[in-house]
């Protein structure tokens, strides 16, 4: 980039809206740092002591020059050499307290701020994570807690321990000569100027190059999975997905250069600003030796000092650039911490017994947006002032396609966009019952308001007669077992995967778990048995054996309430009728909500709801909703029964 791009480019970005470091912001980063602030405290006693002793060696190159060797004392010599060798001995010994300290402090905050992040990320709702990339959140985890990390642990210290040198360096040269030192001061306004300038200029690039970072992030996670991987692989778009991550990792490449070639034009003009000073003060100070004004060690001695002004200074002035990009860090980070929880306990919620199991869904309707509530993934967010409250940081004018009613939650925000509206119903305990509906009548939505994955927009989902909005997120999952049509399984054991529901249970238990859910003999004739690994999501087993591992995990679990998508039309019929015949064992005695797809559950069922365009337009038996001939009736004619067939 030629000079005077850069300069136009300085100029056009002193009109963005830049973040600002406040003093919220800096009060906010220090309560991460403040339960280490002994340890603060004895980094800030290094810190004086080494800035100290450092300033004790031109001294004694002075004393050197002017009386040692003139005089030919050779004790005096002996004495400085010694000095000048213990000097970097003490201060070396001091170094690796400080670094202990340092790195103490800094890997704690890491620490504390990656468990923040991650604690919030887990209270966050379904609906962040449906309009939230993994890979964005993978950055904020590492990338920008690492630059945050800096902000405490590197440039912090680079701006006391400078501050530090070069006010007692002043002291020490205001003694020596007070007019060279007015004089080396004169530039001190050529080190702001282009500090401040530039300074806005490697933040924003900073912010970009994090944005770039998750964005490459985010591909790669999407890509190489094994879910993105076998798409990619099916659909022969190796290439498109190549040139994808090109240009994610172009635009980092792009960033890179930008902010190497800016930092080169920042330390050339320190390095010549500090070299014009230097000179100006030798000469000048030279005049003042011929003139015998003070001797050749005062100004051997001044111009070390000088030396160690000028460095300190440039320091400082990198370090107030460096601290601006580590802020980006740190209100990246605050952006996720600041998002609003949308599923929260209330002030004081009740921890719910062993339920009997009764659902009812009062006047219950929902809505995935358009009620003037913000929709919060890190798309919509961008912190550019640490004034006023959260919601005057989302990014705005961000155009959505409307919302169709349905199970996506994916729309606009001009009107509400009602996934279910007016649901009522009753699930008395013990029951079976069947949700029917065509595709995207809401049946998911439904399901996924009971363990509270949503809040209604309006109306009460009520357990036991008790609204499950009071009730604990801990209690209400330990009465609640969920199976999805998807089955997630993590990269690790059958063994360990069924354990993730209820860990420390003995052998007996699990095994009687597996035979319920009709694997157990599957799982035995592997060569691991329950110790095999299953893969990446699982990906090693079939479908309808990753299913039966769900329903296992389920009943491991042992609730007293079960909801499940009972999904079995991509299965081979032998894997089909174990999975029924699991689910019927699962079943007894047992609150459920089947969303069904096949006649001989919904024959089963105790009650049959039937859904339409977020409506429940029928409920009833089998024989009572053929008797009434409506949507249930097409159903039956047009799905289950030839299902059956």
């Amino acid at each position: 980039m030629h000079g005077g791009g850069w300069w136009a480019y300085i100029r056009h970005d002193e009109k963005q809206d830049q973040p600002q470091i406040t003093r919220e912001l800096i009060g906010r980063v220090w309560d991460f740092a403040a339960p280490y602030r002994l340890r603060v405290a004895g980094l800030l006693l290094t810190i004086l002591l080494i800035s100290s002793i450092t300033l004790i060696s031109p001294l004694l190159y002075r004393d050197l020059i002017d009386n040692a060797i003139p005089n030919g004392d050779f004790t005096r010599l002996n004495w400085l050499a010694l000095g000048m060798i213990a000097i970097p001995i003490i201060n070396g010994m001091i170094g690796i307290w400080q670094r202990q300290l340092n790195a103490t402090i800094g890997e704690g905050v890491i620490y504390d701020l990656r468990r923040a992040l991650y604690a919030h990320m887990q209270r966050m709702s379904l609906r962040f994570f449906t309009q939230t990339r993994t890979g964005e959140l993978m950055s904020r985890l590492n990338n920008d807690v690492v630059g945050a990390q800096r902000a405490i642990s590197n440039t912090m210290v680079t701006i006391i321990s400078n501050l530090v040198s070069v006010i007692v360096t002043l002291g020490i040269m205001l003694v020596l000569e007070w007019r060279l030192t007015l004089l080396g001061l004169v530039i001190l306004p050529f080190f702001v100027l282009p500090a401040r300038r530039i300074g806005r200029v490697l933040r924003d690039l900073s912010r970009k190059s994090m944005e770039h970072n998750a964005e490459m992030n985010a591909t790669m996670n999407e890509t190489l999975n094994i879910s993105g991987a076998l798409l990619v692989k099916l659909f022969g778009r190796e290439q498109r997905e190549y040139d994808r991550f090109s240009q994610d990792s172009a635009e980092v490449r792009d960033i890179g250069v930008r902010s190497a070639v800016v930092g080169h034009w920042f330390f050339m003009l320190l390095g010549v600003v500090s070299a014009v000073g230097s000179a100006v003060v030798f000469w000048v100070g030279g005049h003042l030796v011929l003139r015998g004004e003070f001797t050749i060690g005062t100004i051997v001695a001044f111009g070390t000092y000088l030396t160690q002004l000028y460095g300190p200074l440039m320091n400082l002035t990198n370090a107030q650039v460096q601290f601006a990009q580590n802020m980006v860090s740190f209100e990246r980070v605050f952006e996720v911490l600041d998002i609003p929880v949308e599923i929260a306990e209330v002030q004081i919620p009740t921890k719910l017994p062993l339920v009997s199991g009764q659902i009812q869904f009062d006047n219950v309707s929902f809505a995935y947006s358009g009620l003037g509530k913000e929709e919060v993934g890190l798309d919509e967010i961008a912190r550019f002032s640490w004034r006023g409250g959260f919601e005057a940081h989302l990014k705005r004018g961000k155009e959505k396609p409307a919302e169709v009613s349905g199970d996506s939650p994916e729309g606009g925000e001009s009107r509400p966009q009602w996934a279910l509206k007016d649901i009522n119903f009753t699930i008395e305990p013990g029951q079976l019952v069947a949700l029917v509906g065509p595709s995207g009548a809401g049946k998911s939505t439904i399901t996924y308001m009971i363990p509270r994955l949503y809040d209604p927009t309006h109306g009460r989902v009520l357990i036991d007669g008790q609204d499950i909005r009071e009730a604990t997120l801990n209690s209400l999952a330990a009465n609640i077992g969920m199976v999805t049509q998807e089955t997630y399984l993590f990269y690790d054991t059958i063994r360990a995967n069924l354990l993730y529901a209820r860990p420390g249970v003995d052998e007996a238990e699990m095994i009687a778990a597996a035979r319920a859910a009709n694997i157990h003999d599957f799982i035995a004739g592997l060569p691991d048995g329950y110790d095999t690994v299953v893969g990446e999501r699982g990906y090693r087993l079939s479908g309808g054996e990753r299913q039966r591992m769900a329903i296992a995990r389920v009943v491991l679990r042992d609730p007293r309430i079960l909801v499940l998508d009972e999904a079995t039309s991509s299965l081979d019929s032998l894997s089909e009728e174990l999975i029924q015949q699991a689910l019927q064992k699962v079943m007894k005695e047992r609150s459920s909500l089947v969303i069904a797809h096949r006649l001989s559950t919904i024959l089963a069922a105790d009650k049959i709801l039937v859904m339409e365009q977020g409506r429940l337009v029928e409920q009833g038996t089998h024989e009572e909703l053929l008797a009434q001939g409506g949507l249930y009736t097409t159903l039956y004619e047009t799905q289950f029964k030839t299902a059956a067939s």
